[in-house]
């Protein structure tokens, strides 16, 4: 510092007025001795802790930023241990007549069997502690019976240590006398913390910030600070949430500078004028040394990625008072919205009476008004729907622990995918992620830290009275802190449309005082809790009608009887393993104006990677680390994949979630935007013409269609006959895309955003563009072969042969290329999937696991022969299904002249049975025809309940058709199939052609040996390809997957008939 700047902070500290050197702790436990006894006393939630406050960030005009990161390498050591049982001897000199701290926290502690690990980090993620995934019950569940808010007897605790330099501007700061906070953003279960020696605090609440005054304890030179993580605490009956149990610091830990005038709270309420079209602002700030400061000088800037592009919009300068308020009319303002994120930023600078700057706080703010007015939550006045998922903070690698690069990817996905709104399910995120959330533009329903589903929702019944916190006051005090933490953090981000009191907690009168409180700090914001469904006495303390899993018919039951209250899906949609079919229902039911959207379960799958014997990887779901108990594969319910690849789900929630519908026909194209404030200004509109799947026309267009409306538009698409094929193709396909016209922060130009197509002639019936002709030329001549077992027929070099007695073809040779390694199986099973199992789709539909494996050929019935009239080889094969009824299925093929065999299966149908999981032929292949060219709905698979995907021609593989879900199961269905191509890799192959359309797939497994696997790695290297061709397959379901059905409208009547027909050619 220079002369003049330390003769002002004597001044300074000559004028201070006598006062309490120690912050108020607002509330909060204080105490220099430690006990066990907090563990488990839920009135014990934070000791010494200081008061909550925004996520505010201060600098100052010499160092900058006051901020020292503790993270990096930490020693620990896990021990199953007790405070009061760990040694409490020290052998620092300096605390013999002092309280004795346990030893792992003294100084001259020697941990050199101490582990080394990063912080943040989660201590199952680095081999300290085992993994546990369980669902609703506690995971000491069976082992042990505590009672709460009691604790098991198995309770680990984490030792860490931590030596540290103190920076500059710390060092300065204790000689200035100028205050030191230490924070730990994130800690699991219950931390108590000692600085050199010096018990500085002990705290609950995994989710918020735990922050200290640690001045005292500090020094300017080498620090060792230590922490006991424990396990377990009374705190852990509340944090009950479905995923793994992770424990110790998995997020920032941090000191900070609190200069002599510091603005510890910096509360700003930007408020939309929905009448004016202008923002009022608020401003409220809690200044810490107000009697050092003159002044303190409000500035409003715009917000610039690059902060040198900002503008300032104005400023104001009040006197320095301990509480400033300040309020102002903003009219050079846009509003905030997740369409259009307008962000500002908000300055205070404090000054003392020289000018000179003593700290400078900024925090982001957008403009926005939220309310519900006659049931029907508004933003700016508008109505809002969320296009939403719920998202736990997860890394396969880093657990609990997600990183800048892992929020970045999680918000451009949303955003890439049309999904608008995000749950923080269940506790408050990261700051940065709110942060993101502001900037990119997201929707959040802010959660508290709060699940308590294993107290209550007991196994086949719902135990009332027992549920925790239920009216049990004991609770009450953490309970409202949770919330209370949770809203004066994250107040000021505009992207907070509503807070959430909790999940699956039931209900109660301490979770009513929990919405009170949360109405007291923030009136601005309505208050969500599904809870009270369970118990409607509790109605008043959810401002929304939210509901878990309810089907779309229960929905729009409610929807029609008159609500009182907008209506909210929390969770809706389970995605787990192969599913997210009928999500279209629900979208549907926007046409409602109190339906407000939804949150699909979930986001991410949570499998963790695991290293086995061999040396290889593979993500592991419950149970596979010898955790229990277990609820093994239910952690895998994401739209993406747990390694953030990307799964077929997200196709279909992206054409679902799109804000704008397109729907062209041969002469235009009518546009939908529903969307509440973004016009179609800032994209264009490509148009396409695709004859038999491939282009032959295009044109882009600028289309301007204001949020809400509807218009319609001319696109003159030229005359079919005009363009090139124009006069031999089979189908037509008009197809309107919307793209970015400009590079954004989550998709280039060009990405797109919506589409739509109309089909307007018939299915093609052939393959354009078909290298047919190439294999036959005028001296290839047809030769028929009747044999006494076989029967061929050969063209050149090529030769099929069906046999008399194995019930259909048995080769199809190119040379010495064989397509056939045995009679194509009738197929009636697929391999279960996730939802399947959970309504026991197995157990209904059993007969049709083996009814087409177990097939066999009616004896004599079965014929080939060769038609004279047409040159044609024909075999009509009669088999009966093991199904019980022994339902006769017909299978006929028919060979011509060009080696084309004609293919056709019927099912006639049997009354009384369960509907039929599929219905067609598998064929199994040599392992080298892996590639897979297909005409029909993609590029990813589809399902008849979820199949919002483009008509198109496109490229695949078998592997990847072959989709990673946890539990292998049921995958690579392609929907709407006219032709495919499966071919090797010198394009070798063969041609199959619907004479309608079919279901089809091409995977490196068969179906029974996918439904033997219980991981993907159990699965062997391939030694087949399967083909799978099919009349029809059932839908996936998603309504939830343990006991919703898949639709009646997208199942397979047993009494119904079905009908495969395709012709099958090699090239």
């Amino acid at each position: 510092m220079n002369e003049e700047t330390l003769q002002e902070v004597a001044e300074e500290k000559a004028t201070e007025p006598p006062r309490n050197d120690v912050p108020s702790t607002d509330g909060a436990l204080q105490s220099e001795e430690p006990t066990a006894a907090w563990l488990t006393d839920p009135r014990v939630f934070a000791v010494n802790r200081l008061p909550g406050h925004t996520d505010h960030n201060c600098a100052d005009d010499q160092s900058g930023a006051l901020k020292q990161h503790l993270d990096g390498e930490w020693a620990v050591k896990v021990v199953p241990s007790h405070l009061d049982r760990l040694p409490t001897e020290s052998l620092d000199e300096h605390w013999q007549h002092a309280h004795l701290p346990p030893a792992f926290a003294s100084r001259s502690f020697a941990d050199g069997d101490f582990t080394r690990v990063q912080v943040p980090g989660c201590l199952e993620m680095q081999g300290l502690m085992r993994p546990q995934y369980v669902n609703i019950q506690y995971p000491w569940d069976g082992h042990e019976n505590p009672q709460a808010p009691s604790v098991p007897t198995d309770n680990l605790v984490a030792l860490y240590r931590r030596a540290f330099t103190a920076d500059d501007r710390v060092g300065e700061a204790l000689s200035r006398g100028e205050r030191v906070s230490l924070t730990f953003h994130g800690a699991v279960t219950a931390i108590y913390v000692w600085l050199n020696g010096v018990f500085v605090g002990y705290a609950e609440d995994s989710y918020t910030p735990s922050e200290f005054d640690v001045t005292e304890a500090l020094h300017a030179g080498e620090n060792l600070l230590a922490v006991a993580c424990f396990q377990y605490s009374s705190a852990s009956w509340l944090e009950d949430q479905d995923s793994w149990r992770f424990h110790g610091l998995f997020r920032d830990v941090e000191l900070e500078v609190r200069p002599h005038a510091h603005v510890r709270d910096m509360l700003a309420h930007a408020d939309w004028n929905v009448d004016a079209q202008c923002g009022e602002l608020a401003v409220e700030l809690d200044l810490d040394g107000a009697w050092c400061a003159a002044n303190v000088e409000l500035r409003l800037s715009t917000w610039e990625e690059h902060a040198d592009g900002a503008a300032l919009l104005w400023s104001a300068t009040v006197e320095s008072a301990p509480k400033i308020r300040y309020a102002t009319t903003c009219e050079q303002v846009l509003p905030w919205s997740a369409e259009q994120p307008n962000l500002y930023v908000l300055e205070a600078v404090v000054r003392n009476a020289n000018g000179r700057v003593l700290e400078t706080a900024r925090t982001r703010i957008g403009f926005r008004h939220v309310e519900i007015r006659d049931g029907v939550l508004e933003l700016n006045g508008e109505r809002i729907v969320f296009h939403g998922v719920n998202r736990h903070e997860f890394d396969a690698r880093r657990g609990r622990s997600v990183t800048e690069e892992d929020m970045l990817w999680d918000v451009r996905f949303m955003k890439r995918h049309n999904i608008n709104a995000v749950r923080t399910s269940h506790y408050p995120n990261q700051t940065r992620w709110m942060e993101l959330c502001d900037e990119y533009g997201l929707y959040v329903i802010d959660e508290a830290n709060l699940e308590t589903h294993g107290s209550w929702n007991l196994p086949g019944d719902t135990a009332d009275g027992v549920s925790i916190p239920g009216d049990d006051v004991r609770w009450q005090p953490a309970c409202v802190d949770r919330v209370e933490s949770m809203v004066r953090r994250d107040r000021n981000h505009a992207c907070v449309v509503a807070w959430s009191l909790g999940n699956e907690s039931y209900a109660g009168d301490v979770i009513r005082a929990m919405g009170n409180r949360c109405r007291e700090l923030d009136p601005t914001r309505p208050v969500h809790y599904e809870g009270v469904t369970w118990n409607r006495e509790y109605d008043d303390i959810s401002d929304f009608e939210s509901r878990m899993y309810a089907k779309p018919d229960e929905i729009r039951e409610y929807l029609e009887s008159d609500p009182a209250k907008p209506y909210i899906s929390c969770e809706f949609m389970h995605a787990m393993g192969n599913s997210v079919g009928g999500l279209g229902e629900y979208v549907a039911l926007e046409r409602y104006p109190q339906y407000q959207g939804g949150f699909i379960w979930d986001f991410i799958d949570q499998a963790l990677w695991q290293r086995l014997d061999d040396g290889t990887e593979r993500l592991a779901y419950g149970g596979d680390f010898g955790d229990r108990p277990s609820d093994y594969e239910f952690s895998g319910d994401g739209i993406v994949f747990a390694d953030r690849t990307v799964s077929a789900k997200a196709q279909e929630v992206k054409a679902q979630y799109a804000g704008v519908r397109l729907e062209p026909d041969g002469r235009g194209v009518r546009v939908t935007n529903t969307n509440a404030f973004q016009g179609t200004s800032s994209t264009v509109f490509v148009a396409r013409m695709l004859l038999d799947g491939r282009e032959a026309w295009s044109k882009s267009y600028e289309f301007e269609v204001a949020a809400g409306s509807a218009r319609s538009f001319d696109i003159g698409f030229p005359d079919v006959h005009s363009l090139p094929d124009g006069g031999v193709m089979h189908e037509v396909v008009y197809e309107v895309s919307q793209q970015l016209a400009h590079d954004t922060a989550w998709a280039e130009a060009g990405y797109e955003i919506a589409w739509g197509q109309a089909v307007v002639r018939p299915h093609a019936s052939g393959r354009s563009g078909s290298k047919m002709n190439d294999a036959f030329d005028d001296d290839n001549l047809q030769i028929v072969t009747l044999g006494r077992w076989n029967a061929g027929v050969r063209v050149g070099r090529r030769e099929i042969l069906l046999s008399r007695t194995h019930g259909g073809v048995i080769s199809l040779r190119d040379g010495e290329r064989e397509y056939v390694i045995r009679v194509p199986k009738l197929l009636t099973f697929r391999p279960l999937t996730d939802n399947d199992r959970g309504m026991s789709s197995g157990f209904d539909r059993v007969q049709w696991f083996g009814a087409g494996r177990y097939a066999r050929v009616v004896t004599g019935v079965g014929q080939v022969y060769h038609d004279e009239l047409t040159g044609d080889l024909c075999g009509e094969y009669w088999y009966e299904l093991a199904d019980g009824a022994q339902t006769q299925v017909p299978i006929r093929y028919r060979i011509d002249s060009q080696l084309r065999m004609h293919i056709e299966l019927e099912y006639t149908g049997c009354a009384g049975a369960p509907s039929l999981p599929a219905f067609g032929l598998e064929w199994m292949l040599p392992k080298q025809y892996e590639n897979l060219e297909f005409y029909g709905r993609g590029p990813a698979e589809t399902y008849r309940d979820r199949k919002r995907a483009k008509l198109g021609i496109w490229n695949t593989t078998a592997q990847e058709d072959m989709a990673p879900y946890l539990v292998p199961q049921e995958t690579g269905n392609h929907e709407d199939v006219r032709w495919a191509y499966v071919f090797d890799a010198d394009c070798h192959g063969l041609l199959v052609e619907a004479d309608d359309s079919l279901a089809l797939s091409l995977l490196p497994h068969s179906s029974l040996e996918i439904e033997n696997a219980t991981h993907q790695n159990e699965l062997a290297q391939p030694r087949h390809m399967f083909l799978r061709l099919l009349a029809g397959q059932m839908g996936v379901g998603g309504d939830d997957s343990w006991g919703a059905p898949v639709h009646d409208r997208y199942l397979l009547p047993a009494d119904e008939p079905l009908k495969l027909a395709v012709t099958i050619s090699m090239l």
